[in-house]
């Protein structure tokens, strides 16, 4: 099912914050989804991944977290905001949030969904900051997340079995085991012999040098089936928090 894009500004403290908007051709009200992009930033498979969950119902917008200075400079202030789940780059991800809501075809349920980094904030978010679901891609499970994840929605969390990072195999286990000790309704799965990043399918044009360099060392690499699934499960389980009624 086809979406239409548009590109958009969206009013955040600080100024105006460029974000991809795909909208789904089903008639509204649809269920919105802020999309978290990876160390990458703005690419195009951040727009596909827009682009995919609008084709299946869901209002998606995906914030360029790096508008306001130069990559290394964003990086700086999300690492140190992810630490402190608190910060600039939060409070841009408020105001698409925000935006998503008071869009004229948003139902008022919203998911977030982010992928390594983006992964980190959409666990970070998962407590307390208005979301229905989350969705957790290979972003890791912090030391303290035993302390707020009671509060968290309902999460979907994929994971690669063969990603050593901190991001990886053993997060998702951790994550795995938090998430059933405080009762909290979710779907984590970890595939075997899948790296890092197998979710983003990434075009060479959008990567650095030092973005590839890092992609090697990492094991980054794209694997279409355990994307396939990890997709289907995640439309699932949105289906089921973000349109199927479910209340929190």
């Amino acid at each position: 099912m086809a979406a239409s894009q548009a590109e958009v500004r969206i009013s955040t403290g600080r100024g105006e914050m460029p974000a991809y908007c795909a909208v789904p051709t089903t008639p509204p009200p649809w269920p919105g989804v802020v999309v978290i992009h990876d160390i990458t930033g703005m690419s195009h498979d951040l727009r596909a991944q827009a682009d995919w969950l609008a084709g299946q119902g869901f209002l998606a917008v995906a914030p360029d977290l790096y508008y306001w200075s130069s990559r290394l400079g964003c990086l700086r202030t999300i690492m140190r905001d992810l630490g402190k789940r608190a910060g600039r780059s939060f409070d841009d991800i408020e105001a698409a949030r925000t935006w998503l809501g008071e869009h004229a075809g948003c139902s008022g349920r919203i998911g977030v969904i982010g992928f390594c980094m983006g992964g980190g904030y959409a666990l970070a978010l998962a407590p307390d900051s208005g979301y229905s679901a989350a969705s957790v891609n290979y972003g890791g499970c912090p030391s303290d997340a035993e302390d707020w994840l009671a509060q968290a929605c309902p999460i979907v969390g994929s994971f690669g079995g063969a990603d050593g990072s901190p991001l990886g195999r053993e997060a998702g286990k951790r994550l795995d085991r938090l998430l059933d000790q405080h009762q909290v309704p979710h779907d984590v799965k970890i595939y075997p012999g899948v790296g890092h990043g197998f979710m983003n399918d990434h075009d060479p044009a959008d990567a650095t040098l030092v973005l590839r360099f890092l992609a090697r060392i990492s094991g980054t690499k794209y694997d279409q089936a355990a994307t396939e699934d990890a997709r289907r499960r995640i439309i699932g389980f949105f289906d089921t928090h973000l349109r199927g009624g479910v209340t929190d």
